[in-house]
């Protein structure tokens, strides 16, 4: 069984994310802890303080206690109709994105709706907070555009890098229910007729969790085809290392990222040590 924790900024209800927590608890029980969130300023980091304390960030307005009740609310009556074996955290306004990174030390996984977090702040996609709680998380992250199938393939970015090589690790762990899908492990590279870093050994390790695997290289601007590539994948979730720095992953940084999610509406599976 594994222990999933679901975010909620407070004001909405995260529909798409909790369908799909939904489904997974259909294939195999999952005991889901939905997190329930002020609004918070961006001011202040959640991350440690220079001199080693945390800083806490403040709240810039308060949801009223009725708009955050009613999600809970619903988010109780849908786990108990659905079977779900669910808890509820309501986390204190000054500390709530802390006390959020700190909740994932304890989870296999984080769920966040990459349209619905905190948007009524930045309309930007993906948002300063949904960067935040990515890259801050202590465990992988799954974010989940508000209407998005239900994954038919599984597509694994590999860049020969460590990031990507433990994200695939990761989601093979995590969601061993996804071995019989579709997979692709696809390389991408400005260079042509580039080998692929260490075939042998990403291949050798893919092929023990996944009995449906091609593996297929993109070339020339893969920045510019990968978008294009992507459209012709069947209901995909993409994994990939959690914003990483080297050559594929420059197709991981922000605008990228967001063209995936408000484009494409798939799901995103990132990781990283």
């Amino acid at each position: 069984m594994k222990k999933i924790l679901l975010a909620f900024d407070g004001a909405h209800f995260a529909k798409g994310a909790f369908e799909f927590a939904s489904r997974l608890n259909e294939i195999q029980p999952i005991l889901l802890t939905g997190a329930f969130l002020p609004r918070v300023d961006l001011s202040a980091s959640w991350s440690y303080s220079p001199g080693g304390g945390t800083a806490f960030i403040p709240t810039l307005e308060a949801y009223t206690a009725e708009q955050i009740a009613q999600n809970v609310k619903t988010f109780e009556q849908e786990c108990i109709k659905r079977h779900i074996e669910y808890r509820v955290h309501k986390h204190p306004y000054d500390a709530a994105m802390y006390e959020l990174k700190k909740e994932t030390r304890f989870t296999d996984l984080l769920i966040l709706d990459s349209g619905k977090f905190f948007e009524d702040i930045s309309m930007e996609l993906p948002n300063e907070y949904l960067r935040m709680a990515v890259h801050d998380a202590e465990c992988p992250s799954l974010l989940i555009p508000e209407e998005s199938a239900f994954p038919e393939s599984i597509v694994l970015a590999y860049d020969g890098s460590e990031n990507a090589a433990f994200a695939i690790k990761s989601f093979c762990y995590l969601f061993p229910e996804f071995s019989n899908k579709k997979t692709i492990l696809v390389y991408a590279t400005s260079k042509k007729k580039a080998a692929i870093p260490d075939l042998s050994s990403i291949e050798e390790l893919v092929t023990r969790h996944f009995t449906d695997l091609t593996i297929h290289t993109l070339e020339a601007t893969p920045a510019k085809y990968f978008d294009t590539w992507l459209t012709a994948v069947d209901a995909p979730m993409l994994v990939c290392g959690s914003f990483a720095r080297s050559e594929l992953s420059q197709l991981f940084k922000k605008s990228f990222v967001a063209g995936i999610l408000n484009e494409h509406k798939i799901p995103v599976f990132t990781a990283h040590r």
